[in-house]
């Protein structure tokens, strides 16, 4: 069973992270990479380096504006006297009809959603790689394979076409979805991270071919807040092409299987071919987040019952962070 990875993900080492008014590490360390890999070696997966498919699958759901910023704000940033390693925003447009400023400090606060983003020397380069690694994973979904695991990170389903967001910078699910439709496939894109996968609805959400489902902790009191309420099933085109699936703070294994029925439903009356699962593990009692409450037999569960559909399967790593059952959850998962 195949699976995908770059070491230069490895690079982007996020030293800031704002919650509650406090500043801490970034929980999306480089060091997830080295548990989720071995959880995915002791499961069967061999790994192997991604090819370069170029800027166009990434420019097929990012603005070339956007692209510019990822890839020249670092260096602009640091030619700011006293500015901090990292580029992190400090003031943000009112909405997105505001007039695009020509300031590093104004760009930061367009293109970055919040605090959990920031950008050092080595953010764009990771970041490419982990979009490279899911497109590569989709390549072989089109060359016939029937799972495949891309390990990406950093994760992608917070980034909006022009917003990173949440540790998130190019929306990796939504580029590999784009990447398997442009081949021919019809996909469904299934994100069962703890948090809604607010990106890639964005980046969907007037389109009606791709569809988009989401299993999540539900956002009222929970990040990202603003998006992923039951009510929000698409505009125009793309109406009922959106699915949100928020389920209670603690929600367990049993009442987690249940909506994932909801969920495989309206795939099949979509007509899905293949299916991008945007992978966080985060849903873990263990993890850090603690926003739902699935164990491991849980995800076992889980890919079972993903398997025992007839669409292709491409697993696109999210979040999941670091804790004694992260690796015990990507094992169990992709052993089910």
């Amino acid at each position: 069973m195949k699976a995908i990875l770059d070491t230069r993900q490895q690079r982007h080492d996020p030293q800031n992270f704002m919650a509650n008014g406090v500043v801490s590490r970034s929980p999306e360390q480089p060091a997830r990479i080295g548990v989720l890999k071995a959880g995915a070696e002791a499961a069967g997966y061999a790994f192997e380096a991604p090819k370069d498919a170029g800027m166009g699958p990434i420019a097929a759901i990012h603005t070339a504006e956007y692209l510019t910023f990822l890839c020249t704000i670092h260096a602009r940033w640091s030619r700011i006297e006293g500015a901090a390693p990292e580029v992190i925003p400090n003031i943000h447009p009112a909405s997105r009809s505001d007039s695009y400023p020509k300031s590093a400090i104004g760009q930061a606060g367009w293109h970055q959603a919040d605090t959990a983003c920031p950008i050092s020397e080595h953010t764009w380069e990771s970041a490419y790689w982990s979009a490279q690694t899911a497109i590569t994973g989709a390549d072989l979904l089109v060359g016939g394979e029937n799972n495949t695991y891309a390990l990406c990170r950093p994760p992608g389903h917070h980034a909006f076409a022009d917003l990173a967001g949440g540790f998130c910078f190019l929306n990796n699910s939504a580029i590999a979805a784009e990447r398997l439709r442009n081949k021919g496939f019809r996909p469904a894109i299934l994100d069962v991270d703890v948090h809604h996968g607010n990106g890639t609805q964005g980046i969907f959400y007037q389109r009606a071919d791709v569809l988009t489902v989401s299993i999540h902790a539900h956002p009222a009191r929970f990040y990202p807040f603003f998006w992923g309420h039951a009510h929000e099933r698409g505009e125009g085109a793309g109406l009922g092409a959106n699915l949100n699936l928020p389920l209670a703070r603690g929600t367990g294994d049993d009442e987690w299987l249940e909506t994932l029925e909801v969920a495989l439903a309206r795939i099949e009356a979509f007509g899905a071919d293949c299916i991008v699962v945007a992978l966080g593990l985060d849903a873990s009692i263990h993890d850090p987040f603690q926003g739902l409450a699935v164990t491991e037999e849980g995800f076992r569960r889980i890919r079972q019952r993903l398997s025992a559909q007839s669409a292709p399967l491409l697993f696109v790593q999210e979040g999941g962070y670091l804790s004694d059952a992260l690796g015990a959850n990507l094992q169990a998962f992709l052993e089910g």
